[in-house]
């Protein structure tokens, strides 16, 4: 390991080291550690230390950062379930089949109209780069108790499963980018790999590694040590393998976390042994949560200190618009005839928090060498980084007050749309979702 190299992971350690000492009061507080660690990336980067550089260490940045994403992205598809999904089931579909499309449009628009810089496909890619949520950011707005269990996990299941309409699309929009490798392979390529054969690779691993692990388990024969082992080993295995094909590393992890779970709860039952999913998965969820925290504070470094030293007026106004009217009208547009209350559809359209997709994405078009790059990279490490500002400060604050206001309108309208579980029959209340 090289001097410089050898004081930028010192630097992470300590960082890392020092929250974790203090990591209850900011949990509790208007800084959220998405804001401590992207802080603390700006003051260990460029525009601080100069400890880390995306230039000279764009492999290992790259590499960590990709590792965090696939990791959440395959603990998000594995906690899945069909019924978490069914409380509350049609704000997640009318976020994801009618907001998602809206937003991404619209983040194209504005960044065509504002960022004059970008050419060709280039303003629907920064749209939908910052399309996708992550209930990280503002963690204390989608998890708090107070909060009707609609939302929770309404917003949760949002942040699970928009990734993975992205990602598809994205990779087909990087290959229209002149001089990235993407744009080798072509967009039918691209479509055969990221549509056909990542799901493939997902699906074999996930359910052939899910069918063995029950079996193992119910024979006795995996360890309670090792049995978190597999599921890392498949998530990282069926991504690298992916990306090696030519595939998506991405797609890849998301099929086969779902597929996964899918086979070991119709495998043989264990006995007496706690339920798979919150032993098994325990583990890789933790290490998920630490590369994310990571990936943040590598974003602060490489992305958002350089673009700090780049802003200019269009770029500020994209980043404010792109979190206020480009989220807000597509949610209230998707929840037209949702009987919800205003006071929620403003709370749901407000807690579109941006976060770790962004971040590996805007990471990924920011590594290549097309043209639009850099505008890119400014544009969104901007709006990322005011986001983790605006979202992490007012989640506390905001879930208090929307709490307040359920509590007292649900004690005079009990037919309250906030307070019924779904729309199906049989439904009932569900524990919390895992925290991401």
């Amino acid at each position: 390991m090289s001097g410089s190299g050898g004081w930028a992971v010192a630097a992470v350690a300590a960082v890392t080291g020092g929250y974790a000492l203090v990591s209850r009061s900011p949990a509790t507080s208007f800084v959220s550690a998405p804001m401590v660690f992207t802080v603390a990336g700006v003051l260990i980067g460029p525009a601080g230390l100069g400890l880390l550089d995306l230039e000279r260490d764009s492999g290992p940045v790259l590499a960590l950062a990709e590792a965090a994403l696939v990791l959440v992205l395959f603990t998000d598809a594995a906690t899945v379930r069909s019924e978490e999904f069914r409380s509350g089931w049609f704000l997640p579909v009318r976020l994801l089949v009618v907001g998602l499309p809206l937003t991404i449009a619209g983040g194209g628009l504005l960044a065509w109209a504002l960022l004059p810089g970008l050419t060709g496909w280039e303003p629907v890619l920064v749209g939908l780069i910052l399309a996708p949520t992550d209930a990280s950011v503002s963690k204390a707005a989608v998890f708090a108790p107070r909060i009707p269990a609609v939302v929770r996990h309404g917003l949760n299941a949002e942040c699970g499963l928009n990734e993975c309409l992205v990602l598809p699309v994205f990779a087909v929009l990087l290959a229209t980018l002149p001089g990235t490798p993407a744009s080798h392979q072509g967009v039918t390529g691209i479509l055969r790999h990221v549509l056909l054969l990542s799901p493939l690779l997902g699906l074999v691993a996930g359910g052939l590694g899910g069918m063995l692990l029950s079996r193992s388990w119910a024979a006795g024969w995996v360890t309670r040590d090792w049995r978190p082992i597999l599921p890392l080993a498949l998530a990282a295995g069926s991504g690298a393998l992916a990306a090696a094909m030519g595939g998506s590393p991405f797609v890849a992890a998301w099929v086969t976390g779902f597929a996964f779970a899918a086979a070991l709860r119709a495998g043989p039952p264990p006995g007496s042994v706690p339920e798979a999913g919150d032993d098994t998965l325990g583990p890789v969820e933790h290490l998920a949560a630490l590369l994310a925290s990571l990936g943040f504070l590598v974003f602060g470094a490489v992305l958002l200190g350089p673009a700090l030293a780049h802003l200019d007026p269009h770029v500020i106004a994209y980043a404010v618009l792109s979190l206020t009217a480009v989220r807000a009208l597509p949610t209230a547009l998707a929840l037209v005839g949702s009987r919800l209350s205003p006071a929620t559809v403003a709370y749901t359209a407000w807690f579109g928090s941006r976060g770790l997709p962004s971040i590996v994405l805007g990471l990924v078009v920011a590594a290549e060498e097309a043209p639009g790059a850099r505008a890119m990279g400014t544009a969104i490490a901007v709006t990322v980084g005011l986001g983790i500002l605006l979202h992490g400060a007012s989640s506390v604050p905001l879930a208090e007050r929307y709490g307040r206001w359920y509590a007292a309108a649900a004690s005079r309208r009990p037919s309250l749309r906030e307070s019924v579980a779904g729309s199906l029959p049989g439904e009932h209340p569900l524990p919390e979702w895992r925290r991401r």
